[in-house]
């Protein structure tokens, strides 16, 4: 039976797939091409740097990846939200990654906050 660890690393492996065929669909100009960029990296560093928060041979490097992995999720949502406020793109699937996004951010702020108190029970 997989772990809950094993489901978000699924899940956010599901995200950064679809971020990617997301952008790809996006039109191209200067505007879009900068945020696209961005959206990409952002999408797909929450999944890598979850993976390697997996492998973290402390518990400090863990706090750590994981940081990183839920600033990712906040960039992420803020540069969809900035696609949707500039009208740069539209329609169901930045709606549903929208709302993914911040869905991914909660869960990661709120298992940072609670490694941080764990290891400070230590």
């Amino acid at each position: 039976m997989p772990s809950q660890a094993d489901d978000l690393r699924a899940r956010v492996k599901r995200f950064a797939v679809r971020i990617l065929k997301f952008v790809r669909t996006l039109p191209r100009d200067s505007a879009t091409d900068v945020i696209a960029r961005q959206l990409a990296r952002s999408g797909t560093g929450i999944s890598a740097n979850y993976h390697a928060a997996g492998r973290a041979r402390s518990r400090a490097e863990f706090i750590a990846k994981m940081g990183i992995v839920a600033e990712e999720a906040d960039e992420t949502e803020h540069w969809l939200t900035v696609m949707t406020d500039a009208s740069l793109a539209t329609g169901d699937d930045l709606k549903s990654l929208a709302g993914e996004s911040r869905e991914l951010r909660a869960i990661f702020v709120q298992a940072v906050k609670t490694a941080r108190s764990r290891a400070g029970r230590s």
